[in-house]
């Protein structure tokens, strides 16, 4: 038998990382709504009760996307209010954009790519977990529960930020896998007067009835508990957002995507439209990734893309198997529609604070978790 482990984070929508990539993907989805072919890349920064935008926002009408009102609306929608602080009255924006429109031709150049980049995807051919690494697919699913307790359970005084790390054993014996939760840790932003004991034994319901939910569609997963679950390890867990951290967009790369046994590959997503090279190539990647797995060509295949300044489409670098082989690219690389402006017009960014949030393959109807050949 050989047995591995597997480790896996998520964060909440009130961690300050997240914060900046619900901002970066809302001034993405505001440039779209004035000019589908808007070219967007911008950073934010959080730190305590100042919010840091900067970047470029080129598309028409640009001058009238109130900023200040996309970072109240997020702050809000995560959960910040009077009693968790900063309020969404409480943020002061400092805004370094350039706004404008396009440069005259700038829209049709929008299918070339203005920089290089190096991307990545992932899947194997376990549908039930949406072709996702087990382990990071269920820590997505233990963090939505235990996000939820904030509203189920008002009692607990929770705020809006948190964390769940996990680690979680694949058996394999005689070509068969099973999988188990064998450690758990959380830290939830609670009150300090609040009852931890109440915490604690809301937090081993949630888990143990997402393990069980969870088990009922990849029957493969055991319901067991570990033996501890790590609630709040660091103590008293009251000050946290912005407060206790400074954000920055992008830095949840690993956690946006696979988890950390796959390769990121490039740079950031959120804050980036969709003619920009490393978010287009990380969803054609992944695309590509689940196409192989459905067609039956491999159990498991990590795609990496690769794109030149200038380039039409992203070069099909490499595909390797789950053992480490190499798959004859040459086979599927004109099969693949990989062009700029099949990301640029063909991908929504309808729902995209929520793709910031939850992750990129959290919901299997997006088009780039549809099978598609050329």
């Amino acid at each position: 038998m050989t047995t591995q482990i597997f480790p896996a984070e998520f964060i909440f929508p009130g961690h300050p990382d997240k914060l900046c990539d619900a901002i970066a993907d809302s001034l993405v989805l505001e440039a779209w709504k004035r000019e589908p072919r808007a070219l967007v890349g911008v950073e934010v920064a959080v730190h305590r009760d100042h919010v840091y935008v900067t970047g470029r926002i080129g598309c028409s009408d640009s001058q009238s996307i109130d900023v200040n009102a996309v970072v109240a609306d997020v702050y809000r929608s995560a959960g910040y209010d009077d009693e968790w602080y900063p309020s969404p009255s409480q943020v002061k924006v400092i805004s370094n954009l350039c706004l404008g429109p396009l440069e005259e031709g700038e829209a049709a150049f929008r299918e070339l790519s203005d920089d290089q980049a190096i991307c990545v995807g992932y899947a194997n051919n376990l549908s039930a977990t949406n072709h996702l690494p087990v382990e990071q697919w269920l820590v997505g699913r233990l963090a939505k529960r235990l996000h939820a307790l904030r509203k189920d359970s008002p009692e607990l005084l929770l705020g809006p930020d948190g964390k769940v790390l996990v680690f979680v054993e694949r058996n394999e014996q005689d070509g068969i896998d099973s999988w188990k939760l064998v450690d758990f840790s959380c830290s939830l932003q609670q009150k300090i007067y609040s009852d931890e004991v109440a915490l604690h034994r809301a937090v081993r319901l949630g888990v143990e009835a997402e393990l069980k939910a969870a088990a009922r569609i990849f029957p493969a997963l055991s319901t067991t508990l570990p033996d501890q679950l790590t609630v709040n390890g660091a103590g008293s867990f009251e000050v946290g957002g912005p407060e206790g951290d400074n954000g920055l967009s992008g830095k949840k790369l690993v956690v946006d995507a696979y988890g950390p046994r796959i390769p990121i590959g490039g740079g950031a997503w959120s804050g980036k439209d969709f003619f920009k090279a490393d978010r287009a190539g990380g969803l054609h990647a992944r695309r590509v990734a689940k196409t192989i797995v459905r067609l039956g060509l491999a159990a498991e295949v990590t795609v990496t893309l690769g794109w030149f300044p200038g380039d039409r489409s992203a070069r099909l670098i490499s595909l390797v198997d789950g053992r480490g082989r190499l798959l004859d690219v040459t086979v599927l690389a004109n099969n693949f529609d990989l062009s700029l402006l099949r990301s640029g017009t063909g991908f929504p960014v309808d729902g995209l604070v929520d793709l910031a949030r939850w992750g990129h393959f959290s919901l299997p109807e997006l088009p780039w978790e549809e099978y598609e050949l050329i």
